[in-house]
């Protein structure tokens, strides 16, 4: 019973919350009564409560006896990565985020990890688990894997401090292409604690491989993004191509005076 109640209290602070987000409700409104709320989504006034409990514990809301519920500010915007240059963009993301270092230690990799980066058997790889914060809120999780000889050529802090990708570039390695996969993943308790939101909550995921000039794997990355503070964007024009019509993707060189996407 416990576990539906919380379900429902979920619900009630996702749709309030996604009102607030959406500009629906704003500093000038109050929010309805506890009780016109349990009335309008069919729930008890305990579910109401503990809702507006969660909103004001993240400092959108402000509850004033005698006088009300109120809109303190909106959700923050979340960070929007260009899909057609994320390489570019996760440095240049870099320098504006923090970094917490959950992890480092090196270690051979699954077989899966070991085959996409293209390893002699018994290879080892630097394996890294990092957090990474915007205005000292979690976002991201990030879960590396390099081959040894490149991981030897930085420290536990210079990756505390520094963007992966810089750091693999000041060895040397010439970046030349990258492989990546999109898909949505369920939250798993070390994950969720991390990141500071409930088991089982949708978050963002990418797979990524990074590859040298030379063909080798040097970088397989593990990403899992909280979807109200992160978000993957593109910009399309539309083409024709031998009578065939399609949407094809403006490169990030290209001058942008096109209609901008969230990728969803």
């Amino acid at each position: 019973m416990a576990g539906v109640e919380s379900s429902k209290t979920r619900q009630v602070y996702l749709v309030l919350r996604d009102r607030i987000a959406g500009g629906r409700l704003d500093n000038t409104e109050s929010l309805p009564a506890e009780q016109a709320l349990a009335v309008e989504y069919g729930v008890s006034r305990v579910t109401v409560r503990r809702a507006l409990a969660e909103l004001e514990l993240e400092g959108l809301i402000s509850r004033r006896r005698g006088a009300g519920t109120f809109v303190r500010g909106g959700v923050a915007k979340p960070i929007v990565a260009d899909f057609s240059d994320v390489m570019a963009n996760l440095v240049a993301m870099g320098r504006d985020t923090a970094v917490r270092l959950l992890a480092f230690s090196y270690r051979e990799p699954p077989a899966a990890i070991a085959e996409a980066l293209r390893l002699p058997p018994g290879a080892k790889t630097q394996f890294s688990v990092r957090v990474r914060l915007i205005d000292d809120k979690p976002f991201s999780h990030l879960t590396t894997f390099v081959p040894e000889q490149i991981g030897v050529t930085y420290t536990e802090a210079d990756l505390a401090a520094r963007p992966l990708l810089s750091l693999l570039e000041r060895s040397g390695v010439q970046i030349e292409r990258a492989t990546q996969q999109v898909t949505a993943v369920l939250a798993s308790p070390e994950v969720a604690a991390a990141l500071e939101v409930d088991v089982g909550s949708a978050l963002l995921g990418t797979t990524r491989t990074v590859f040298a000039a030379d063909g080798s794997g040097v970088e397989h990355l593990i990403a899992l993004y909280r979807p109200d503070r992160y978000a993957l964007q593109m910009d399309m024009v539309r083409t024709e191509a031998a009578g065939v019509r399609r949407w094809a993707t403006v490169l990030a060189s290209e001058p942008n005076d096109t209609i901008s996407r969230k990728a969803s």
